[in-house]
């Protein structure tokens, strides 16, 4: 996943903790601004767009679940993850109340953090495209109106596709060439993520991979473990 120029904005009052976790950050092609406690913080936060805060639980002035809610009321998605050295089950569920994506113990790992970082920034970023207002779609020699559930092959009579089948190609359709996690796709159209609603959609996959079969440079990919990928081959792949 491309990190460089993601911009994170770091809360924390040891000054040399913050700097090393600053500096390991930004080794991982991170824009990282560094504030030395809640109310720095805040008005970091106030001046810039962030992709993702890591905010320092205990602070002066200003503590981390207070940061977080004035946060939050500016933003509602920008993603936070909580440090801190209390492992109190009250603190840990109060971080989440208040909006937490994440939580780590220190001391931690920074792979881990870096991992989290990663994986919650590539959620935020799939969850976005998904609800992106597009609704054409040109998928080879296919075109797609997902607002009126017509797909036309060529200049045939369209078919008209079933909710599901509509909202399934319309994912792999902004997912062109990517990966479109399975996951995204039950929590986005079946509202559930379990064994059933997952062979639920694998039947819908295989119904569009017989409406799609048609034209030979598009096809539906099972990456295993993962989810699914749209393939349209251009000219170039022939």
């Amino acid at each position: 996943m491309e990190t460089v120029n993601k911009k994170i904005l770091l809360v924390e009052d040891d000054p040399n903790f913050g700097i090393v976790l600053k500096d390991y950050l930004s080794m991982n092609d991170f824009d990282v601004t560094l504030a030395k406690n809640g109310m720095e913080g805040f008005e970091k936060f106030r001046k810039d767009n962030f992709d993702l805060c890591i905010l320092d639980v205990m602070m002066p002035y200003k503590d981390g679940f207070t940061l977080a809610k004035e946060i939050r009321e500016k933003d509602d998605n920008v993603p936070i993850i909580f440090l801190t050295a209390k492992t109190m089950k009250e603190d840990v569920l109060k971080g989440y109340k208040v909006g937490a994506d994440d939580y780590l113990n220190k001391p931690f790992d920074s792979e881990v953090l870096l991992f989290k970082i990663k994986a919650i920034i590539q959620r935020k970023s799939t969850e976005s495209l998904a609800d992106s207002k597009q609704f054409e779609f040109e998928i080879g020699n296919f075109h797609l109106n997902s607002k009126l559930r017509f797909l036309t092959f060529k200049d045939e009579e369209p078919i008209k596709l079933s909710p599901k089948e509509n909202e399934l190609l319309r994912l792999l359709a902004l997912h062109e060439n990517d990966l479109m996690p399975r996951e995204l796709a039950l929590t986005k159209i079946w509202r559930d993520d379990n064994y059933f609603t997952s062979r639920s959609m694998d039947v819908y996959i295989a119904k569009l991979r017989k409406y799609l079969k048609r034209d030979e440079d598009v096809e539906i990919l099972n990456i295993h473990g993962e989810g699914f990928r749209l393939v349209v081959k251009s000219q170039a792949d022939k």
